[in-house]
């Protein structure tokens, strides 16, 4: 963050660099989740397969088990917020491009695994950001750095889950959307390694 920012600003920086997180944060959610069912059930996967497949949440249930390891090791560039950020990030864009490249109904077996994944990942990114905006945010914003974060978040989901139906119904195309969403999430990924290095080095 410029040094030269008066306080008002600074705060600003700070407040715009949660709410880049809180989207990057709550846009693959629905992409495991409400998505991913309407495009099994477009390409005619049987209800007990769907049912199934919604265990691929689990592990949204237990990202407490690896939080602590993610704060105790840090990878070797970034420094340990911005690296694993970074990480789950791009790792999330990669998924969900090979996850547009597979069939539900062909590659059934590919398509879970990398479902399971993105939904690990995501999880992830989302102990990261918890860890991040405590770090970055005085003891006085974090209420309202609560609330911006909710709001992104909430965003995120009305475009991964609401729009792309839209999407989907107007492009004809699954897979199309999901690259779509790939791509929206590698750009999230570059601006809050950007917003993050301007505000603080972690």
């Amino acid at each position: 963050m410029p040094a030269s920012l008066s306080p008002a600003l600074a705060r600003a920086w700070r407040l715009s660099a949660i709410l880049v997180l809180g989207f990057a944060s709550g846009l693959p959610l629905a992409l495991t989740g409400q998505a991913m069912q309407a495009w099994l059930t477009v390409d005619g996967v049987d209800l007990a397969t769907i049912g199934f497949f919604g265990l691929v949440g689990v592990p949204y249930t237990f990202k407490f088990l690896w939080a602590p390891l993610m704060d105790r090791f840090e990878p070797p560039w970034l420094g340990r917020r911005r690296g694993w950020l970074a990480l789950t990030q791009l790792a999330l864009a990669v998924l969900l491009w090979w996850m547009a490249s597979l069939s539900p109904t062909a590659t059934p077996g590919l398509f879970a695994a990398a479902a399971v994944l993105v939904a690990f990942l995501s999880a992830s990114q989302d102990v990261v950001v918890d860890a991040y905006r405590t770090d970055l945010l005085p003891e006085a914003e974090r209420g309202l750095g609560a609330s911006v974060h909710v709001f992104a978040y909430r965003l995120a989901m009305i475009l991964s889950g609401g729009i792309a139906l839209i999407w989907a119904g107007q492009w004809a195309s699954w897979p199309r959307v999901y690259e779509t969403m790939a791509l929206i999430m590698l750009a999230c990924g570059v601006a809050c390694c950007w917003r993050c290095r301007a505000c603080r080095r972690r």
